[in-house]
């Protein structure tokens, strides 16, 4: 049986700081199955969890002192929550995992422990019926699980709520920037080609001139909508995320033009409108990472919001190469 300890080494660590980045963040797991930690017997309680490796290094540091079994279902590499929303958490992968395991064999009762975020995926009776163990939905975090034992395995009315603090919110915007390198780079090349677009066709000395206001209205946006949006986002009106990020992408065009020393209006305009776009849609990125929001609730504001952030980039598009016709 796998046994694992309940402390990090320094791979982990790097393991862990790469995937936060976004590097190797889509295969960074652990192979499903029964792991222990400590020295558990029969009567040890079974903790079940993702095989997402930040998820299961999470779960293990907070298991110093308990012995204890890890059940981990296949899910992708993906977190507890997000899984279970796309229904890889599920009943029937729990209970696989349960009979793979053999997992009566091992223990002498018949008690699963999930954390309680996988509910969405995982039914109880659809859990009992296909395996024949009973599913308990323990705390909301890892860290509430030696309290949780403490207390006989009973969840206090705090290791039910979901937080989504200035620290939670905070570590989710390296991996947002990290993978916007791409998108970046693929914008810049469009806004280089629109900015040489004129009277004398393309002009590569006009692109070269114009590309770098470009890439600041481009950045004023990113670090609105991916920075200042999570940071501030209690405090910012508006309950869509998509309106949330609209407030500092105002601010932020406002900031850069006046830098910018911008004395054009239409060249204001078009840099104002693609970095208010930009910023709400990355602010929308982080739907997916709050209590804040449901699946049916992103994909209604998706539909609503993005026709006009596209818009906006379109009037960005459109004046932009307006403005060297005009000169």
């Amino acid at each position: 049986m796998p046994r694992v300890m309940s402390y990090m080494t320094p791979r982990d660590w790097a393991g862990s700081a790469f995937a936060r980045l976004g590097v190797i963040r889509d295969n960074y797991k652990v192979v499903p199955g029964l792991y222990c930690v400590g020295f558990p017997d029969e009567d040890s309680p079974v903790i079940v969890s993702a095989n997402y490796k930040l998820t299961f290094d999470a779960l293990r540091r907070e298991l110093s002192g308990i012995d204890a079994w890890i059940l981990v279902v296949d899910t992708r590499g993906i977190n507890v929550w997000c899984a279970a929303g796309k229904n890889l958490f599920s009943s029937e992968e729990v209970a696989r995992v349960v009979r793979a395991a053999r997992l009566s064999e091992v223990v002498s009762h018949r008690r699963l422990i999930l954390p309680q975020l996988a509910a969405t995926g995982v039914g109880a009776r659809k859990v009992k019926k296909l395996c024949g163990f009973d599913v308990v939905f323990g705390p909301v975090r890892a860290s509430d699980l030696q309290r949780y034992f403490e207390n006989g395995s009973e969840a206090t009315p705090d290791m039910r709520e979901v937080t989504f603090t200035l620290a939670e919110r905070a570590v989710l915007i390296p991996v947002e920037l990290v993978l916007l390198w791409k998108t970046m780079l693929t914008a810049l090349c469009v806004a280089f080609v629109l900015s040489g677009v004129g009277p004398d066709v393309f002009s590569f000395s006009a692109a070269a001139e114009r590309v770098g206001d470009v890439a600041l209205a481009l950045v004023a946006g990113v670090v609105s909508g991916a920075v200042v949006v999570p940071l501030l986002l209690p405090w910012l009106p508006g309950t869509a995320f998509s309106v949330k990020g609209l407030w500092p992408g105002v601010f932020a065009a406002a900031g850069l033009l006046t830098v910018m020393g911008m004395d054009e209006p239409m060249a204001g305009a078009a840099l104002a409108a693609l970095s208010v776009s930009v910023s709400s849609y990355m602010a929308m990125n982080f739907t997916g990472s709050t209590p804040f929001t449901s699946p049916s609730g992103v994909e209604r504001e998706m539909r609503s919001a993005m026709p006009w952030q596209l818009g906006g980039l379109l009037v960005w598009a459109v004046l932009w190469v307006a403005l060297r016709f005009a000169a």
